[in-house]
C-alpha cells in the first residue's frame, strides 16, 4: 500500500506551493488515478513521493518511506518522461544495464521484453522507437525488479487507443496481482475508465477520493454515441420525439457524421432511427465529459431499440474496453527511475561494463584514435628531429596532449558525462547517485581502456613507421620501463582526470575540458614552482624504500619505482597528480555526500 501524508511542495516566490497538504493512498489490488489539469501538481506529487523534490510530508510504501528500503527499485517502479537512455544503445542493452544496476540476472532483461510485447525489437536503437514502443521500455524498465508499487506520470499520453488499451490492461493485471498502481491523467474519461479509484486534485489540494463508479456517476455524464451519414436528420428526429414526449434530453454534434445524445440510451435512440428509416453505423453508451465542442438541435428526445447498427459497448473514445493481465511470471531487477539518493548499482563493475560497450563509442574512438596517431607519427617522422618516444606517441611539442591521451581522456569523461545526458540510475532526469563502488568500477575500467588505448597507438605507429620508412626512425631503446610506466601513467591520469571532472561538473565535455587544462593551466604554473634544482637530492631512494618495506621486491624493480618517481617529478606528472587530488576532493564533497532531504 502506498500512503502519501500531508505532501507540500517547497513554496514558490510569490505563489502558493505546487502541492499543498495533499494526503492520499494507491490500496494493493487496486489502480489509482490521480487526476488533474495541467499545472495541478501531479508530477509534483509524485516526486514528493519519491523524495526527489525539496518539500514537507512522508510517503510510505507498505510502511516505510522510501529511503529506508534497501533496495527501492524492488518496491517501487516508476515511469517520469521518456526512457532515460543514450538514444545509440538497443533496447536489450538497455534492460541489461538495468538488471545489473538492480543486481538480477541479465536473463531478466529479455523476459521483460516477452511481457511487455517488443521482444522482437530487443536489436532495436532507442532513438528510433515510436512514442508507444518507448513506453513498452520504460515499463519493462519499471517492472524489472518486480515491484509492489507502480507510479507513472500521464503514461497514456500521446498514445494510440489501441496502446492506452494495452497499458490499461497490463496496470490491471499487476493490480490483479497484489500490487498498487497510481497514475496521473488529466483526462476525466480515462480516469473513470481505467482506475477503480480516482483522486481528483486542483491547485495542488485535493477535491475528491472516490470510487471510479462513483466518481462517473457525480462527475461525468453518460452518452449515447451515434454515427450516421446522416446526422442533422437524426437530430432533428430525436428532437422532434424529445418535445413529443416531453423528455429532457440534449443532442450534440460533434461531427459531421457523429451525434452524442445526453440523457437516453442506446435502446431509445436506436427504436427512433429504425422507425423513421434512418442508418446507423455506430451506437454506443459512453462516459462523456460534461460538454462538446458545438451544439446543434438541443431538445427533449425519446427512442428505442437497437435497430439501426452496432451496439457494443465502448468506453468514451469510441474504443472497446478490454481487460486483462500480461503473463509476470518472470520480472526481474530495478526500473530504470527509482533510485536511493545514497544508492548505485548493486554489481557496480558489470554495470560500467555494460555501460561502456552498450554503444560503439569506445570501438569507434580507439579507431580514430589510431588513425589519427599514425598520420601524426608519419608526418613526424618525414619532418625528422623528434625524439622516438614523442614519435611512437604520435606527439607534436606543439600539442598540449597525444591523441591517444585525448582519447583516453575522452572515455574517462563519458563515464559520468554520458550518465548525466542519458540518465540510467537516476529517477527522471536527477542527480546520478554515486558510490565508492561505482568510482572504482568507473576509474578500474577506464584505466583499462586507456592502457588498451595506449598498446593500440603504440603498435599502431610502430607498424606504420616500419611500413613506410623500413625501420628507419625507430632504434631498439636501451631502456623501456621507465618511458612504458611514464606512458601508462599519462594516459590513466588523462582518463581518470575526465572521470573525476566529469562527476563533479555534470558534464561530458566540463570532463574533457579539465583534461586540456592540466597541460595548458597546470604544468605552466608547475613549471614556475619547480624553477631551479633542488637542495636535496632523492638519489638512493629506491634502496632506502625497499630496506622499509615488509616485502623484500627485487633490486630490478627500483629502477621501475624510480622511472615512477622520475615521471611524478615531471611538470606533467606533478600537474596530473595536483589535479587529481583537487578533483577527487570536489568529488567526494559534491558526489559522495548526503542527499536526503526529507
Amino acid at each position: 500500500m502506498l500512503q502519501a501524508i500531508g505532501l507540500t511542495s517547497k513554496p514558490r516566490s510569490a505563489a502558493p506551493p505546487l502541492v499543498d497538504d495533499l494526503t492520499l493512498e494507491a490500496r494493493p489490488g487496486q489502480v489509482t488515478a490521480l487526476l488533474g489539469e495541467p499545472g495541478s501538481g501531479k508530477t509534483t506529487a509524485l516526486r514528493l513521493m519519491l523524495e526527489l523534490e525539496p518539500g514537507r510530508g512522508v510517503t510510505y510504501f507498505r510502511g516505510r518511506p522510501l529511503h529506508r528500503i534497501p533496495h527501492p527499485g524492488r518496491e517501487v517502479g516508476v515511469v517520469l518522461g521518456d526512457v532515460p537512455g543514450n538514444p545509440a544503445r538497443t533496447v536489450r542493452n538497455q534492460l541489461r544495464m538495468l538488471c545489473a544496476a538492480a543486481g538480477v540476472p541479465a536473463s531478466r532483461a529479455d523476459t521483460m521484453l516477452e511481457v511487455v510485447g517488443i521482444g522482437g525489437l530487443r536489436d532495436q536503437r532507442l532513438g528510433s522507437l515510436s512514442l508507444g514502443m518507448e513506453r513498452r521500455v520504460a515499463l519493462a524498465s519499471a517492472l524489472l525488479g518486480d515491484p509492489c508499487t507502480l507510479l507513472l506520470d500521464e503514461p497514456g499520453a500521446g498514445l494510440s487507443p489501441r496502446e492506452r488499451g494495452w497499458l490499461h490492461s497490463l496496470l490491471r493485471g499487476h493490480a490483479s496481482l497484489g500490487g498498487a498502481v497510481l497514475f496521473t491523467t488529466s483526462d476525466a474519461k480515462e480516469a473513470a475508465r481505467s482506475a477503480d479509484r480516482v483522486v481528483s486534485i486542483e491547485a495542488g489540494r485535493l477535491l475528491a477520493d472516490q470510487e471510479a463508479v462513483e466518481f462517473a456517476r457525480t462527475r461525468l455524464r453518460p452518452r449515447v454515441a451515434v454515427r450516421t451519414p446522416h446526422a442533422a436528420r437524426l437530430a432533428d428526429v430525436l428532437g422532434r420525439e424529445a418535445r413529443a414526449a416531453q423528455r429532457a434530453v440534449e443532442i450534440v454534434e460533434e461531427s459531421g457524421s457523429r451525434l452524442s445524445v445526453y440523457g437516453s440510451n442506446c435502446a431509445e435512440v436506436g427504436e427512433a432511427a429504425f422507425r423513421h428509416g434512418v442508418l446507423v453505423h455506430q451506437l454506443a453508451d459512453e462516459t462523456g465529459d460534461a460538454g462538446a465542442a458545438s451544439s446543434v438541435p438541443r431538445a427533449r428526445a425519446a427512442a428505442g431499440s437497437a435497430a439501426a447498427a452496432g451496439g457494443a459497448s465502448e468506453n468514451g473514445d469510441g474504443r472497446a474496453e478490454g481487460r486483462g493481465g500480461p503473463d509476470r511470471s518472470g520480472r526481474g531487477p530495478r526500473p530504470a527511475s527509482v533510485v536511493r539518493r545514497l544508492s548505485g548499482p548493486l554489481r557496480p563493475w558489470r554495470y560500467e561494463l555494460l555501460r561502456v560497450f552498450g554503444t560503439a563509442t569506445p570501438v569507434l574512438t580507439a579507431l580514430l584514435v589510431a588513425a589519427v596517431s599514425v598520420v601524426t607519427a608519419l608526418v613526424l617522422a618525414r619532418a625528422g628531429q623528434t625524439p622516438q618516444g614523442r614519435l611512437l606517441a604520435a606527439w607534436p611539442e606543439l600539442l598540449p596532449l597525444p591523441p591517444a591521451a585525448l582519447g583516453a581522456g575522452l572515455l574517462g569523461a563519458l563515464a559520468f558525462g554520458e550518465e548525466y545526458r542519458y540518465p540510467a540510475l537516476a529517477a527522471d532526469r536527477g542527480t546520478v547517485p554515486r558510490r565508492m563502488g561505482l568510482l572504482t568500477a568507473k576509474l578500474g575500467i577506464s584505466a583499462a581502456l586507456a592502457l588498451l588505448i595506449g598498446a593500440l597507438v603504440v603498435a599502431g605507429d610502430a607498424a606504420a613507421l616500419a611500413l613506410v620508412f623500413d625501420s628507419g626512425p625507430l632504434r631498439t631503446p636501451a631502456e623501456w620501463l621507465t618511458p612504458a610506466a611514464s606512458w601508462a601513467g599519462l594516459l590513466i591520469g588523462c582518463a581518470w582526470a575526465g572521470v573525476l571532472a566529469s562527476g563533479v561538473f555534470r558534464s561530458a565535455t566540463a570532463g574533457l575540458a579539465a583534461v586540456v587544462a592540466v597541460p595548458v593551466v597546470v604544468v605552466p604554473l608547475v613549471r614556475k614552482a619547480l624553477e631551479g634544482s633542488s637542495a636535496y637530492p632523492t638519489t638512493g631512494l629506491g634502496p632506502r624504500l625497499r630496506g622499509l618495506s615488509w616485502v623484500q621486491w627485487p633490486p630490478e624493480a627500483d629502477r621501475l619505482l624510480v622511472g615512477a618517481l622520475r615521471v611524478m617529478a615531471q611538470p606533467v606528472g606533478t600537474a596530473l597528480v595536483l589535479s587529481l587530488m583537487v578533483l577527487l576532493c570536489a568529488y567526494g564533497f559534491t558526489g559522495l555526500r548526503s542527499r536526503v532531504r526529507w
